[in-house]
């Protein structure tokens, strides 16, 4: 009996400690001084052993000094399936890494962020499995160079309670204001169709496709390339130091029988929360520019 209060006084104050908490979209796992082609080994092999399946890889923006790879676990797939429907888009996290200076970056979105994100209120009945997952992203990271172990992509960063109700300021889009791309007559037909279109190439290419075991929903990473891709609009919007490489790729949520998408104003504002109204205004085009390169590969 003792044992049990004390194991309920440990929860009690891990939720109260993580409620208070700011969190912000990134992390700095880990610097090495070692070229980025071995880091690429390096980080992959240390994922694979900390309990992660590698969904993809690829290089952003065309850009040689980064690397992305899109990774997810059992917990993370567990926690999707525990509640389905927009959490889908929680099915991946993304490591990136970022040449600088003399040393490559290893960074990685924030499993906490984005499960707050993700699953708003719900969060709570999947924490646990996210907190596996961080545990088991700083071990990976402890095997690839300098630990850092530093959260950035904001200057001041959000409670959970913020994160689940976030927009960038007044009549702009929140998470659940998904884009509809396109309504198919079945899942099986929306499947077939996306997969025949990316697989033509063009300006977007498949980096990793994941489907949820028992679920109709299905995630796809695209790379986005041309005039109005990646190339054109994270070198305006990535200003800051540390690089927000690990924000790409761009996802579309095949979810029953329509594809969606978040929209580019939530998206690019909740992976960039500190950007200036000078700057958005200069991607004021991209969100529109993601969905027309999105319904090319759906309609």
């Amino acid at each position: 009996m003792k044992r049990l209060f004390i194991v309920a006084m440990v929860l009690v104050l891990t939720s109260s400690i993580l409620l208070g908490q700011e969190l912000k979209p990134y992390t700095m796992g880990a610097q090495s001084s070692e070229s980025l082609e071995v880091v690429r080994e390096m980080t992959s092999e240390a994922l694979v052993t900390a309990g992660f399946t590698i969904l993809g890889e690829y290089q952003p923006a065309m850009d040689e000094t980064r690397w992305v790879f899109v990774v997810n676990s059992n917990e993370m797939i567990e926690a999707v399936q525990e509640i389905g429907e927009l959490t889908g888009f929680a099915a991946a996290l993304r490591v990136g890494l970022t040449v600088a200076e003399e040393s490559v970056n290893i960074s990685y979105t924030n499993p906490l962020y984005l499960g707050n994100a993700y699953f708003q209120k719900k969060f709570s009945d999947v924490e646990d499995k996210f907190l596996i997952v961080q545990d088991s992203l700083k071990k990976a990271m402890a095997t690839l160079g300098t630990v850092k172990d530093e959260p950035f992509g904001a200057e001041k960063g959000m409670t959970p309670r913020e994160i689940g109700h976030y927009h960038y300021m007044f009549g702009m889009e929140y998470f659940e204001d998904v884009v509809e791309l396109t309504e198919f007559s079945s899942y099986k037909v929306g499947k077939s169709i996306i997969e025949s279109k990316i697989s033509k190439g063009g300006d977007t290419k498949l980096v990793y496709a994941y489907e949820i075991p028992d679920h109709d929903l299905k995630l796809y990473g695209i790379a986005l390339s041309g005039e109005t891709g990646e190339e054109h609009f994270m070198p305006i919007i990535d200003i800051n130091t540390p690089k927000h490489t690990a924000f790409l790729p761009y996802e579309i949520l095949l979810m029953g029988n329509t594809a969606v998408m978040m929209h580019g104003r939530y998206r690019i504002a909740l992976a960039f929360p500190d950007l200036t109204m000078t700057t958005f205004s200069k991607i004021m085009s991209t969100p529109g520019d993601i969905e027309d390169l999105l319904r090319s590969v759906t309609e």
